[in-house]
């Protein structure tokens, strides 16, 4: 799972909805141009585009910091709806321009890729901004609450004094952010929507955590505390500041958390704790036909994560087959180790035996560093034979972390972070460890090569490296793609050598999987055919050897993420269905490394036009 930075212009990256490509509205060129002529026109498009990206990033500090820039790093990025409509209208001029001052039919096949993707996010964008009070700004997955204070402790860079007082100045400009995120939840909450209370309970826990503690309670110091004081001795040490000049910012870096800092986080408690009230009967079913035209917006959901336009009910009928096909070859592997019992049998032996060294690590500091050790060396494995996969290699390094203390849930989702395009900041795979019995042994390798290489990490890295297209496409995010490549990669690890090679492993694959695929059936289910939370629970616990902390802290994500989940197993089949169709179209000529470079090369994409890239690829490796 990518987790998304929380501020319009990354929001407006992520978009991806249903859609044709464009239809463009300009004359048809007069003549046939020459291959001059269209490198020109190539040339000023892609400079247009640069131009449009820069003007979009000066509106998001928060962005400019994940890319590695210090640009307006003493501030964060609007929360605002006003800064939405804002962001949308200068979307929508942007097209409009494009198509004034550009004719489609001039375009390069790679440039006329390019003019679909920025005019298919402002679609996805105009869509989306129709449901502007559904979906929940706080919950136990998402919101600034936890957002925040990573960001201010793990990506603000400091480097000397100027980064320092930015990083004082970013955390009054937080409070002011939250302030704003706060209003716009208790707006939504005035026109109908309400998160479940097990969400909200998330959001007060996280908040409380992140205010506990000096300079906002007695104690030790918080964690941004106790950031600050070390980026402060170590601008000491290095000769940066004086300690005088240390001391003067600590005590205005104290004096924001204590006050605007800390009334932002307690405004946003006092908040969730009123609307908790109103959260829905958890007995009872609740998904998005809760909300304000909630079949819309699921619909509207699905069609921007799998970037298609298949139906609930299809994508449903989807899962429940998949969920048979895998249990066939877990049956297979049941059998080869030879468990005498059902396969849901063979699910709970492996649940339950919490104290088996073959399935779970021990709930200590040493078996959590011991899984951060497996994980990373799953990764280094495969980085050593990435050549024989792949043309185009990630520059960026990648790190195995634990998730910081203040938003760490038992059981929840690993993630990725991305690093910086100039690899200055590895790219990150967060792990939550505080639970070491709901993170079973079998799934560490999968979820290694899911989040890390060849997975996100990848995909993402060879994105924001790449050169020749526009600086937008490095940065674009469409969920199908991106989370249909990382469940192909646990899939394509298959082919590697050293790979799953403990039959539990390999289960623990196939449980993945069908993780995906069981997805498809529960978040359809929550969210169009009125299932109840503890129904969908139920299904996870009956076709998978997941845990029940993890099969609940699965289900509770779905409730408040309506589609997201269903991403990974689309985009999967059609990562699949891409290579079957290449290497039946060219047979000898296929080659695994070139499919794998056209499928990455062009960044992130919709499916249909990851499509049309694939097939235009078989046109040219065809040509005599």
């Amino acid at each position: 799972m990518i987790k998304p930075a929380v501020s319009a212009l990354a929001l407006a990256l992520a978009l991806a909805a249903c859609g044709n490509p464009a239809e463009t509205t300009a004359p048809p060129a007069a003549t046939e141009l020459t291959a001059d002529q269209k490198a020109e026109i190539s040339k000023e498009l892609n400079e247009w585009f640069d131009v449009k990206f820069e003007e979009a990033l000066q509106e998001s500090p928060i962005t400019m910091t994940f890319l590695g820039r210090k640009d307006l790093n003493d501030q964060i990025d609007c929360f605002t709806f006003a800064c939405a409509d804002e962001q949308l209208a200068r979307q929508k001029a942007a097209v409009e321009e494009m198509k004034t001052k550009f004719n489609y039919d001039d375009l390069s096949d790679a440039d006329k890729l390019s003019w679909d993707l920025f005019e298919y996010q402002y679609k996805q964008a105009a869509e989306a901004a129709k449901f502007r009070y559904n979906g929940f700004v706080y919950d136990q997955m998402n919101g600034p609450q936890g957002f925040i204070p990573q960001f201010l402790i793990s990506f603000h860079n400091v480097e000397n004094a100027d980064d320092m007082r930015a990083y004082v100045s970013r955390i009054r400009e937080s409070a002011r952010a939250l302030n704003e995120a706060t209003d716009v939840a208790r707006e939504s909450a005035e026109h109908g929507t309400h998160a479940p209370k097990f969400a909200y309970e998330g959001v007060i826990d996280q908040s409380k955590k992140v205010i506990t503690g000096a300079p906002f309670t007695d104690g030790e110091d918080s964690d941004l505390m106790a950031d600050v004081k070390s980026e402060l001795a170590t601008l000491v040490e290095n000769g940066e500041l004086t300690q005088e000049e240390s001391d003067a910012i600590l005590a205005d870096a104290t004096d924001a958390m204590a006050n605007e800092f800390k009334t932002a986080f307690e405004n946003i408690i006092a908040f969730a704790t009123e609307d908790m009230a109103n959260s829905p009967d958890s007995s009872q079913p609740v998904g998005a036909f809760l909300q304000p035209d909630g079949e819309a917006y699921y619909n509207e959901r699905l069609a921007n994560n799998t970037t298609t336009s298949m139906t609930a009910d299809e994508i449903h009928q989807i899962g429940l087959a998949e969920v048979d096909r895998l249990h066939g070859e877990m049956e297979a592997i049941k059998d080869k180790v030879g468990f005498e019992g059902t396969l849901k049998e063979f699910f709970a032996f492996q649940r339950d035996s919490k104290d088996d060294e073959r399935f779970y690590y021990p709930d200590t500091d040493e078996g959590r560093q011991a899984y951060i050790d497996d994980a990373t060396a799953k990764i280094e494995n495969i980085k050593a034979k990435l050549p024989e996969f792949f043309g185009i290699l990630p520059k960026a390094d990648l790190v195995v972390k634990r998730v910081e203390a203040f938003r760490e849930q038992p059981g929840a989702a690993q993630h990725y972070f991305p690093g910086t395009p100039d690899g200055s900041r590895p790219g990150v795979y967060y792990a939550h460890l505080s639970d070491m019995k709901s993170m079973p042994k079998g799934e560490l390798e999968v979820i290694a090569y899911h989040e890390g290489i060849p997975g996100h990490h990848m995909q993402i890295s060879i994105a924001q490296e790449l050169t020749g297209v526009p600086k937008f496409r490095t940065q674009i995010n469409f969920t199908a793609y991106a989370e249909g490549w990382g469940l192909y990669s646990e899939w394509l690890a298959t082919e590697f050598p050293g790979t799953y090679e403990d039959p539990y492993s390999d289960f623990g694959r196939l449980g993945s999987e069908i993780w995906r695929a069981i997805r498809l059936v529960v978040d359809t289910g929550l969210h169009s055919k009125g299932w109840t939370e503890e129904q969908a629970v139920q299904y996870f616990l009956d076709n998978s050897a997941i845990t029940e902390g993890q099969a609940r802290s699965e289900i509770q994500r779905y409730i408040v993420m309506p589609g997201q989940a269903t991403a990974y197993k689309i985009g999967m089949i059609k990562i699949q269905d891409l290579r079957k169709h290449a290497e039946e179209e060219l047979g000898d000529k296929f080659d695994i490394r070139a499919f794998h470079d056209t499928v990455l090369g062009g960044g992130a994409m919709p499916l249909e036009l990851l499509e049309r890239r694939v097939d235009q690829w078989i046109e040219e490796v065809k040509a005599p």
